[in-house]
C-alpha cells in the first residue's frame, strides 16, 4: 500500500499538473482531491480553506495561489454538468497536504514529500549563490592579474601592485587589509577568500574602472594609480553604505577555496549516481 501511494503522489502529482498559456505551472483541486484520498468535495474544501488562512496567515495573497475556476464534465448520455474547482500553485498543494488529515497515509505521505521537495529547493538555491561567489572570487583573481600586468608595464615595478591593492581595501573597508584579516580572524590567506558576494562584485568593480582609467590616461606613477584605486573604491564604498550596507561590519563566508571543492566533489558525486543509475537501467 505505502508503495502504491509513494507511486501515485510522485509520479501522478507532477503529470497532472497545467500550464497556463503564459508558462505558469498550476494543478486542479478536483485532481488533487483524487491523489490524497479525499472522496467527498466537501471534505477537501474544509481544508483548502485551512490552506487559504494558512496562506494568509503567511502574509502571501491568497489570490496569487488559489484561483476559483469553473468546469465542465460529462455526464450519461451526453449530458453536462459546470462544477466549482480551484487552479492551485505548488505552493497552495503543499498548504492542503500540511492541513489535510495526516490520519490519511496519502496525507502523510504528501507532507514528507514536499517537505523533501522544499528542502531540494533550498540545496539547489544554496548551491546556485555558492557557485555564484565562487565564480565572483574567480573573475576578481583575473581582474587583479591584469591591474597587476598593467601595473608593472607602466611603472616597471613588481611591487606595486600589493601596495596599490592594499590602500583599496582601505578605501574600500575603512580599515587596513590586516586590520579586517584580524576582524575576521584570517591567517596566512587572502582576504577576498572570505568575502561575501556583494564585496567581491564591489572590488571587482572598482578594479575594473581603476584598469580602464589607468590604461587610458597612461597613468605612471605607483602614486597616480593609487589615487585612482582609492577614489574608486571609496565611491563604490559610497555607494554600498548609501544602501544601508557597511562593508566593513558584514561577516565574513566561508573559504571560497572549500567551497569550491565541495561544489566539485558533489558535481562528481551527482554525475558518478547517474551514470550508476542509467547502468542500472539497461
Amino acid at each position: 500500500m505505502e508503495s502504491q501511494i509513494i507511486y501515485s503522489l510522485t509520479k501522478n502529482f507532477e503529470n497532472v499538473s497545467y500550464k497556463t498559456e503564459e508558462g505558469v505551472e498550476f494543478w486542479l483541486a478536483r485532481d488533487l482531491q483524487k491523489l490524497l484520498g479525499y472522496s467527498k468535495w466537501n471534505n477537501f474544501i474544509s481544508v483548502i480553506d485551512k490552506a487559504k488562512l494558512a496562506c494568509k496567515n503567511s502574509q502571501e495573497n491568497i489570490s496569487n495561489h488559489f484561483a476559483e475556476v469553473g468546469k465542465t464534465i460529462k455526464m450519461p448520455k451526453n449530458a453536462s454538468r459546470n462544477i466549482n474547482d480551484v487552479m492551485l500553485t505548488r505552493y497552495a498543494c503543499y498548504l492542503i497536504a500540511q492541513n489535510g488529515d495526516s490520519k490519511k497515509e496519502e496525507i502523510a505521505f504528501a507532507q514528507t514529500y514536499f517537505a523533501l521537495q522544499t528542502r531540494k529547493a533550498e540545496i539547489i538555491e544554496q548551491k546556485i549563490l555558492e557557485s555564484e561567489r565562487v565564480n565572483e572570487r574567480n573573475k576578481l583573481k583575473e581582474t587583479e592579474k591584469e591591474l597587476s600586468k598593467i601595473i608593472l608595464k607602466q611603472t616597471r615595478s613588481n611591487e606595486n601592485f600589493a601596495l596599490i591593492r592594499s590602500k583599496g581595501d582601505h578605501a574600500l573597508f575603512n580599515k587596513s587589509t590586516q586590520q579586517m584579516k584580524n576582524k575576521w580572524k584570517i591567517k596566512n590567506k587572502p582576504l577576498a577568500d572570505f568575502m561575501p558576494t556583494i564585496l567581491l562584485k564591489a572590488k571587482d568593480f572598482a578594479t575594473e574602472i581603476t584598469i580602464f582609467n589607468t590604461k587610458d590616461k597612461y597613468l605612471s606613477s605607483e602614486k597616480q594609480i593609487s589615487n585612482e584605486h582609492i577614489t574608486n573604491n571609496k565611491t563604490v564604498r559610497k555607494t554600498l553604505v548609501s544602501r544601508g550596507i557597511i562593508p566593513e561590519n558584514l561577516p565574513p563566508e566561508s573559504d571560497v577555496n572549500k567551497v569550491e571543492r565541495k561544489l566539485n566533489s558533489d558535481s562528481k558525486k551527482s554525475l558518478k549516481n547517474k551514470i550508476t543509475f542509467n547502468n542500472s537501467k539497461k
